[in-house]
């Protein structure tokens, strides 16, 4: 690990670490499970996914009571089908909470605890977003690994970079490839999920990691839970780095690597394209790589930051990023052998070449300082102002609610109430009830 620290930079004020310590914030950032937790905030980190490993755990203890609870009245036919997936349940349960330990996590509560807590995160946060990542990284066989691999090592054309970074690293496999293929003196894979993250330093450590694949359309009964082993082809040679931290933040010194990756990340992160291929640039040494690799799926509110290909290239070249080059294949994306469901993908692979710093960049902030810091006052955001009413009428509703009014009285009474005419305050009341019902169906209350 002394090459890796020999890099490291204070995620929070960007100086040097002494190893794992920043001097200047007297912050000491954890080690746990042998993955530094490289966070500007690392205390925030570790309680924030320890809410979002007890809601994932709150949330499979439902669903094993729902399966329990089908399979006392259930036929004979189904019998075996639910069986399996209480036993699947069952299983991953004991998996994660081994998994996880280090994080040295308490009591799990009630599911309706913590999503009365709001832990809830967009589910590109949750820990088990990007659960069947981990399968096909590690069991589903070579054919979609072998597609990446072969289409990043065709546009490196024989160039043998000596430091690699992997941001959005997942479960890790397509670092590991990289790191086999290529022997470079580093490897660094960044994520910012400890499943994955814990996932990927076991079996590059030569580990086995147990886990229960539930797929989204299992091909028959028996495939509804499959146990798996996962493990690597051969442990990793010696440079290969597992990090926990923050793309947006990225804790190295200016420099650092000779080669970017980031697969399939640029079109999922919350930042704009510019402001993410700004924050990358300083990371390479002059005459550096990055290379994307991924599609180009954007899901920005604002379509000025949705780039296709061609504006993406113009980005990139006002972003400090010269010569670039790109390719284009078609396979298979999560294709499970026990899955009916499916999908075929255009994944595109970019190269560019660094050229020139971007200058001084402002430290990115996910949450702005009234927020993060807590002593501004909060500003009265007209999205705040509408959320305050919608949260007073549908309170006043659910009070409404008494197991004898019906629909229509409700919205009587918000008429009466001079909130709303009736005819408008059924439509209103009636979608708003019929999420809380869909909710309840699947939460299973």
């Amino acid at each position: 690990m002394s090459t890796l620290t020999s890099i490291l930079a204070c995620p929070r004020c960007g100086i040097s670490l002494d190893k794992f310590h920043c001097k200047a914030c007297q912050l000491e950032f954890p080690i746990i499970e042998d993955i530094p937790w490289l966070f500007a905030d690392p205390d925030a980190a570790r309680t924030d996914w320890r809410n979002r490993w007890n809601l994932a755990l709150a949330d499979l203890n439902s669903r094993l009571s729902q399966a329990k609870t089908a399979l006392a009245g259930c036929s004979s036919t189904a019998k075996p089908r639910l069986n399996t997936l209480v036993t699947g349940y069952e299983k991953q349960i004991h998996a994660i909470r081994e998994l996880l330990a280090g994080l040295a996590l308490g009591p799990a509560a009630d599911l309706t605890t913590y999503l009365a807590l709001k832990t809830r995160l967009p589910p590109q946060a949750e820990l088990f977003s990007y659960d069947a990542n981990v399968f096909r990284d590690w069991c589903w066989g070579d054919t979609e690994n072998l597609l990446s691999l072969e289409a990043i090592i065709d546009i490196l054309d024989g160039v043998k970079p000596r430091r690699i970074l992997t941001l959005g690293s997942g479960a890790g496999r397509l670092s590991y490839d990289l790191h086999q293929h290529l022997n470079p003196e580093l490897s660094v894979a960044v994520d910012m999920n400890p499943l994955l993250a814990t996932v990927a330093r076991r079996l590059a450590a030569g580990d086995k990691v147990d886990l229960v694949e539930f797929p989204r359309a299992p091909v028959d009964g028996a495939s509804v839970a499959i146990s798996r082993s996962l493990y690597a082809p051969e442990k990793a040679s010696a440079g290969f780095e597992v990090v926990l931290a923050d793309a947006m933040r990225p804790p190295f010194q200016p420099g650092s690597f000779d080669l970017v990756v980031t697969p399939w990340l640029l079109d999922v992160i919350d930042a704009s394209p510019a402001e993410f291929i700004k924050g990358l640039n300083p990371l390479l040494r002059p005459g550096g790589l990055w290379i994307h690799h991924g599609s180009l799926a954007f899901t920005h509110a604002d379509p000025a930051q949705c780039p296709d290909l061609a504006e993406l290239q113009e980005l990139n070249r006002e972003c400090g990023f010269g010569e670039q080059q790109s390719s284009e294949i078609t396979g298979p994306y999560l294709d499970s052998p026990v899955s009916r469901h499916a999908r075929r993908e255009t994944l595109v692979t970019l190269r560019a070449t660094k050229i020139s710093d971007c200058g001084e960049l402002p430290r990115y902030q996910a949450l702005p300082d009234w927020l993060a810091k807590g002593r501004a006052p909060i500003p009265l955001l007209p999205a705040f102002q509408t959320q305050a009413m919608t949260t007073r009428i549908h309170a006043f509703i659910m009070t409404l609610v008494d197991g004898q009014r019906s629909l229509q009285d409700i919205a009587s009474v918000l008429e009466e109430q001079q909130l709303m005419p009736k005819a408008d305050a059924e439509v209103a009341i009636r979608g708003f009830l019929i999420k809380m019902f869909e909710e309840a169906l699947q939460r299973g209350r």
